[in-house]
């Protein structure tokens, strides 16, 4: 019987380490975001408004030294439409407490702020303990 449980506590956690590997792939939404002001994405202005966010199927190609999964591509959609695309830089929950200060997302929310100075609206998701963190200038 102890064998039984085993096996299932086992395989349980399998299979929990499978949906959080595949809810981090590619075209899954890492959450829903309100944008107040108009932004530029991908140099093309993006309107006010709410948007779903998720990640793209391809990746930017990585910088010199740069760890191959440091930055995604990300798609805001609207309306079951993409609009536009950005790139974010992915920060897993341990390394985050050393580079981030101020306000933070709880797991699987998002926080949208202009940052100091007024240059770039931060839009910063924290999905499944990842955080994803896109600036995009004011259009």
């Amino acid at each position: 019987m102890r064998q039984l449980v085993l096996a299932g506590a086992l395989l349980g956690a399998i299979c929990a380490v499978s949906v959080h590997a595949q809810s981090a792939s590619a075209g899954s939404t890492l959450g829903t975001v309100h944008l107040p002001k108009q932004v530029l994405a991908d140099g093309k202005p993006l309107p006010p408004g709410t948007y779903q966010v998720r990640l793209a199927p391809d990746e930017p190609k990585p910088a010199v030294g740069q760890s191959p999964d440091a930055e995604h591509y990300v798609e805001f959609v609207k309306g079951g439409k993409v609009v536009t695309r950005e790139v974010a830089t992915v920060i897993s929950a341990a390394d985050i407490d050393k580079i981030a200060k101020g306000r933070r997302p709880k797991t699987n929310s998002a926080v949208v702020e202009l940052l100091k100075g007024g240059k770039y609206w931060r839009v910063w998701i924290n999905h499944g303990g990842m955080n994803y963190l896109i600036n995009m200038p004011p259009a």
